[in-house]
């Protein structure tokens, strides 16, 4: 089921907050297969509310831009069964670059990136993983405070750090820039959607599935 961007939107501005209350969205962004639809890689690379962060050599003749949801279990599918693939076939061979943004479609979701943006940059994708990893165990239960600051202790949060992060409007108005950029200038829509050098799909690719579309690029 596709999530509507209105009411993605909305949600995201609903009060970011509530992630320490007890929430019960009804479900996340779906990952239904869209018509290629072609943006510049000069449009998708102009400058984002937040740095971009990238897996993989700057120079790599194509680029992957990602928009996920830290909620959304597709996404979570993907980077624990595609991307290690894609990694060692593409991106640690200097073939791909990957660039991962923020779409996120609840406050839940919000907090995970907010807490991976405080990490330590290095710590950053080590932190997506195991959110992405962990997702069950603080993306659907009433609590999430405990779980969400026990994966943050690991990349060396204390108390006080990760409730300065989650209180940090700031960070949380630039994540929802972000998603808003995505949504509005590039017809993002749901989530995982992939834009290779400007070529958009979504979905829970395969390896064999991004190879057939990384390789006419290459």
């Amino acid at each position: 089921m596709i999530m509507d961007r209105r009411k993605a939107l909305q949600l995201a501005a609903a009060g970011f907050l509530a992630v320490m209350a007890p929430l019960a969205f009804g479900g996340f962004a779906g990952v239904i297969a869209t018509p290629a639809h072609a943006v510049t890689n000069e449009q998708l690379l102009e400058p984002q509310a937040l740095p971009d962060m990238v897996l993989g050599d700057p120079a790599a003749p194509v680029t992957i831009v990602e928009y996920a949801s830290m909620t959304c279990p597709h996404c979570a599918t993907f980077h624990e069964t595609t991307l290690p693939k894609l990694k060692e076939k593409y991106i640690d061979t200097g073939k791909v670059k990957l660039i991962f943004r923020e779409f996120p479609f609840d406050p839940r979701a919000a907090a995970a990136f907010m807490l991976a943006r405080c990490a330590p940059a290095e710590q950053y994708f080590p932190m997506i993983d195991v959110l992405f990893k962990q997702q069950a165990s603080w993306s659907t239960p009433e609590d999430a405070r405990t779980p969400l600051l026990q994966i943050a202790k690991l990349a060396g949060f204390t108390q006080e750090k990760f409730e300065t992060c989650l209180k940090d409007q700031e960070l949380l108005n630039k994540v929802r820039a972000v998603f808003d950029k995505g949504s509005k200038e590039y017809g993002v829509e749901s989530t995982p959607t992939f834009f290779i050098n400007g070529e958009k799909t979504s979905g829970t690719l395969s390896i064999e599935e991004l190879s057939a579309l990384i390789d006419k690029h290459l």
